[in-house]
């Protein structure tokens, strides 16, 4: 099953220059009783330039640690983790925030601040630029994100769910970084919301060329958004190819996750949107 998974990511994943290399990677976490858990053991993963690529897995299978483990966050008991060229323990916070933005599921806003304080915050911090070219910068953020210059001085408890979103998406993307992660982007949302933020995120991917990671369990955001899919299980990844080719590999998650009733959902509500889309055109 390894040698299809490897041959399954060498094949689709094509000539693209490399921006994510993770090579060998153990997650060991301690236990109350003094014992360890082993979440990731010998993982394997490369992520290509202008891809978007989606992280699947059932509960427990290390889906947002190996995100965490991609943006330094947390360490690897083994294993190399490699972004940009560089090994992602080598990067300062200063480096981290330039080359990669992270949106979190909840997005993370400071309640404190407003709109436009949080967007313009990592330019801040990192003092790269002079508050007056940080807050132009935030407002040109703003907008890029499809809100109103009005919205850059309210607080986030004045904020819809889709807003809140699209502030952090904003801040994700202040230092203008080459690689984008996603923690499920679309959780809470109503379908009108989330269905508008896919369409946000596909574009942003196009314009800026972006190189996207996402951890989702919506199958319509992950029908629309991927490239290829990484699917984690028995502590790896067994396979990451294009959905058809991991519709195709057999594995008891895939089935349940892919092929029972929600996931025949999602794949009719794309074909239906598709053909809508072609007699539109």
């Amino acid at each position: 099953m390894q040698k299809a998974a490897d041959a399954s990511q060498n094949s689709a994943a094509g000539a693209a220059e490399p921006i994510i290399e993770v090579r060998g990677l153990w997650s060991v976490f301690p236990t109350a009783g003094g014992g360890q858990v082993v979440v990731h053991k010998d993982l394997d993963l490369t992520v290509r330039r202008g891809e978007v690529l989606t992280l699947v897995g059932g509960s427990g299978t290390g889906k947002t640690v190996l995100l965490r483990q991609m943006l330094g966050l947390n360490r690897p008991a083994r294993g190399q983790v490699t972004v940009l060229g560089r090994p992602v323990a080598e990067l300062t916070d200063a480096g981290a925030a330039a080359r990669v933005g992270m949106l979190f599921q909840q997005g993370a806003l400071f309640s404190a601040f407003s709109v436009l304080d949080n967007i313009a915050l990592p330019l801040r911090e990192t003092r790269a630029v002079p508050d007056a070219l940080a807050r132009e910068a935030a407002l040109l953020k703003l907008q890029m994100v499809g809100l109103k210059p009005g919205d850059a001085h309210k607080m986030p408890a004045e904020l819809s769910g889709g807003m809140i979103k699209r502030v952090a998406l904003a801040r994700a993307l202040i230092m203008d970084p080459p690689l984008l992660m996603l923690d499920e982007p679309t959780a809470g949302l109503d379908p009108d919301s989330s269905d508008a933020f896919v369409a946000l995120l596909r574009s942003l991917h196009r314009e800026l060329g972006l190189t996207v990671v996402m951890v989702t369990h919506d199958l319509d955001t992950l029908f629309e958004l991927s490239d290829r899919v990484a699917v984690l299980a028995e502590q790896r990844v067994i396979v990451c190819a294009p959905v058809p080719e991991v519709l195709a590999f057999d594995h008891p998650f895939i089935r349940h996750f892919f092929l029972g009733e929600r996931g025949q959902r999602a794949m009719e509500l794309l074909r239906t949107r598709h053909r809508d889309g072609e007699k539109g055109q």
